[in-house]
């Protein structure tokens, strides 16, 4: 008996919206055409939406933020292009007000990872994932004009210091007021600010005596405002070392190990060497990336 072709038209419907629901429609779907392992290591979250979201603060050179407050240029915005081509998604960077902004995001997964640069230390390691991806020294700008005769590193004791709070610069300054301290001379005065922006402003102001960042962002600083300031470094001695910078990514997301495997393949493909090159940054480059150093014994 032949069926009538009403019927026949629906069982084929049938068969398609089941073909639909138990294969061809799952998440085979969305994974993009060259897709590679290391786009099907991310988490299920990123796969869906496609992109990876980075927290950020305004700290040039790694992070410059235009007047709109949203578009981003530097370092940053270089390395995580970087990554997102090799991982298969996308990278969008949001403003936040500081580290401790960004911190608390991510553990409300409202960002994947903060790029810092940030000190590895074991106490954020409880939480996070860190990616070290750089090595760097404690610099601090001297405005050319203000009144303070600062020759020296050990010349700040007694001194204001700006910095970003929560950031590897209080930690030095801290190692600094130790050092100062021990000689017989006053600690420094640190003023706990939001981003790098503010500590520059803060200095050209007179309310600080001088601004505490990285080696690299007060190098950009002054190839921006030569005639405006001079620089120290922190010594061995005072305590500077040679800090380990990182990544942060939260521990309960399962992103860090996919995240130093795209930096493995950036160091690879010399996009890490490229980038770094660019920005004058071969004195602080690693050779290659680690992840959780502060935790290895």
């Amino acid at each position: 008996m032949r069926l009538p072709r009403t019927i026949l038209a629906g069982t084929a419907a049938l068969t398609l919206l089941s073909a639909a629901a138990c294969g061809g429609g799952g998440g085979d779907a969305q994974r993009p055409a060259g897709a590679t392992a290391l786009y099907d290591a991310l988490p299920d979250s990123i796969k869906e939406t496609g992109v990876i979201r980075f927290a950020g603060d305004s700290h040039p050179p790694y992070r410059i933020v235009a007047n709109d407050g949203k578009t981003v240029t530097g370092i940053d915005k270089e390395l995580q292009d970087a990554l997102g081509k090799v991982l298969g998604v996308r990278t969008e960077i949001s403003i936040v007000n500081g580290l401790p902004a960004a911190l608390s995001g991510m553990l409300a997964s409202r960002y994947d990872a903060f790029n810092g640069p940030v000190k590895d230390s074991a106490e954020r390691e409880k939480q996070f994932d860190a990616i070290v991806w750089m090595v760097t020294r404690t610099s601090y700008l001297i405005p050319k004009a203000g009144s303070a005769a600062i020759k020296s590193s050990g010349d700040l004791c007694g001194k204001r210091v700006a910095g970003t709070a929560g950031s590897i610069v209080e930690d030095q300054a801290k190692r600094l007021t130790e050092w100062c301290t021990k000689h017989g001379k006053p600690g420094i005065d640190f003023m706990g600010l939001a981003d790098t922006n503010g500590t520059i402003l803060a200095a050209k102001s007179g309310r600080a005596d001088a601004a505490g960042m990285t080696e690299s962002a007060a190098l950009d600083v002054l190839g921006k405002e030569k005639d405006a300031f001079t620089y120290v470094t922190q010594t061995d001695e005072q305590g500077a070392g040679v800090d380990q910078l990182a990544m942060l990514v939260p521990k309960s997301s399962g992103l860090g190990p996919v995240m130093l495997d795209a930096f493995k393949k950036i160091f690879e493909n010399g996009e890490y060497k490229k980038i770094m090159d660019k920005y004058g940054l071969q004195n602080v480059a690693v050779p290659e990336p680690k992840m959780n150093t502060a935790a290895t014994p």
